[in-house]
């Protein structure tokens, strides 16, 4: 099973401390509080993965309320796999995650997430930039929504 990167868990406690703010500058909500236990132990095993089956029930949940708030498919509506190419111009993505799209994991769908962001070769990061923002449903530029940030992978 796939393991869900430590800059995943991050970006949700991120998203949760955002979502969530504390009334008094010390107290954390829940879903926080859970994500933190699993990052302090990222960091003090120094692992850069969760594995995604023994995730805290209350942190996954956590993690999963993120990953519903970020673009699933980096998909831009050009598929240049159906045209034959082992790689899509479009979006990034192998002919195999393509296909197998629909029954990956939220963390499996994450691990191409990162990879394709961290190469930025596909369109969807140069010339299409605007067209995956608006396939998205971004109204207005948000690199975010582009999945991490880029560096390098570990």
């Amino acid at each position: 099973m796939a393991g869900i990167h430590i800059t995943d868990i991050e970006s949700a406690i991120n998203f949760w401390r955002e979502r969530s703010p504390s009334p008094d500058g010390i107290t954390a909500c829940r879903e926080v509080r859970a994500l933190a236990e699993v990052y302090a132990l990222l960091v003090y095993y120094h692992e850069a993965y969760a594995d995604e089956e023994s995730m805290p029930a209350r942190a996954r949940e956590a993690w999963l309320a993120w990953y519903a708030s970020t673009p699933d498919a980096p998909c831009i509506a050009i598929c240049s796999t159906s045209q034959g190419d082992a790689v899509c111009k479009g979006c990034g993505r192998t002919f195999d995650e393509v296909q197998h799209w629909p029954g990956l994991s939220p963390a499996e769908k994450r691990i191409v997430w990162r990879r394709i962001s961290a190469e930025g070769t596909a369109w969807r990061f140069n010339r299409y930039a605007e067209r995956a923002r608006v396939a998205n449903g971004a109204d207005h530029p948000d690199p975010a929504a582009f999945g991490p940030a880029t560096g390098p992978a570990s």
